[in-house]
């Protein structure tokens, strides 16, 4: 099962000191089933609060969220996280992380965990500690751990900023495949607008802190995505001019 994805004018901030700090104000976005949405926006724009929301590691303080029609009150292993760091318990084998899932409180059944490392081509590192892999391998194993739980809607917090250029073009072939093989509905927070055009269906800018939606774009290019096909480069085009008035806003 997918889920749809609804925000309806979701305001929220932060208080630091006697400051009240405003993050994202009046947005609304929605998603479906199945559907691959990137987030683009300045650095501190409110993208990963937003997912935080999605998560329901912690509720809007005006607006509400909804997946499948329900309100988000709490976190909930149909909906995985992953991050920008793996988080991998150090002490404890790929297989081992694998099988705490998404929910911590259950073990996932070992043939879940089996077909997740497969699924990533982690099989034949299953009993390897984390100190052996390397930050691409680790990020895979976060992913297969996202994974085994089998999310309906899969929230990436900029995971593959941290690896280099190389890792990261093949994680994001990773991504893809994966989401092409299961269908979940993803949303995705990047900085990288050539990332978002590879893997997204549907690309929405952030304007500066407190954030809004300034622009969405449609990506209907066919895959394998071409980067010097014309198409590409006038959809990316367009993408940048729309940051670049984000830039402008902040300054």
């Amino acid at each position: 099962m997918v889920a749809a994805l609804d925000i309806l004018s979701v305001t929220h901030g932060y208080r630091t000191g006697r400051t009240d700090l405003t993050v994202l104000d009046d947005v609304s976005l929605s998603a479906r089933p199945g559907e691959f949405v990137a987030l683009l926006g300045p650095s501190g724009s409110g993208k990963s609060t937003l997912l935080r929301l999605i998560a329901g590691l912690e509720l809007p303080l005006v607006g509400s969220v909804f997946v499948d029609g329900e309100p988000v009150r709490g976190p909930h292993p149909s909906r995985a996280l992953m991050f920008q760091d793996p988080t991998l318990l150090p002490w404890r084998t790929v297989r081992q992380n694998v099988e705490l899932g998404p929910d911590a409180r259950h073990s996932a059944d070992p043939e879940g965990v089996s077909a997740a490392l497969d699924r990533v081509g982690l099989a034949d590192f299953a009993d390897a500690l984390p100190a052996r892999l390397s930050g691409g391998m680790a990020q895979r194993a976060a992913l297969a751990r996202a994974l085994v739980g089998a999310p309906s809607l899969l929230l990436l917090d900029e995971p593959l900023g941290k690896l280099d250029a190389l890792t990261r073009s093949l994680l994001q072939s990773e991504l893809e495949s994966v989401w092409q093989h299961n269908g979940f509905t993803t949303i995705l927070v990047t900085h990288d607008v050539d990332e978002a055009l590879r893997l997204a269906q549907r690309i929405v800018v952030f304007g500066p802190r407190p954030a809004r939606v300034i622009a969405e774009f449609d990506n209907p290019l066919p895959r394998p995505r071409v980067f010097d096909h014309p198409d590409f480069l006038a959809l990316r085009r367009r993408v940048i001019d729309a940051l670049s008035l984000t830039t402008t806003e902040a300054s």
